[in-house]
């Protein structure tokens, strides 16, 4: 049973940095796509990155293009995000996500996701 598991969320200044881990399990990942979407209060769960696990090309949001990076460690079985320049509306519970498949934005094709993680930035 595939589980992924997001940690390193918490609150930060406007401007500061946070890196999500997502810590994956129960699965052969190697032809996966991982994501990572974000639902803020009162919103739709929108796409924020994506990669496949064995590594390649990366495609982002435009909101967060320049400021967000995906990343994997497979030695660690661990995909990250690391948040920089964050502002007020990057806050949101974020959720790493995994399916069986090529790059996607949509998050209806993630099969599997973490239970989340809040990151909230103050101004």
């Amino acid at each position: 049973q595939v589980q992924l598991v997001e940690s390193g969320g918490g609150l930060v200044l406007a401007g500061g940095s946070l890196r999500l881990s997502c810590a994956a399990s129960g699965g052969t990942f190697s032809t996966y796509a991982m994501g990572w979407f974000r639902q803020a209060l009162g919103k739709e769960r929108e796409f924020v990155a994506t990669m496949p696990w064995s590594g390649g090309g990366t495609y982002y949001a435009d909101s967060v293009k320049g400021r967000f990076t995906i990343s994997r460690a497979n030695a660690k079985n661990t995909v990250y995000l690391q948040m920089n320049s964050l502002k007020p509306e990057d806050t949101a519970v974020y959720y790493c996500a995994a399916y069986k498949g090529p790059l996607s934005t949509s998050y209806h094709r993630y099969t599997y996701w973490g239970q989340g993680t809040q990151v909230t930035v103050s101004s």
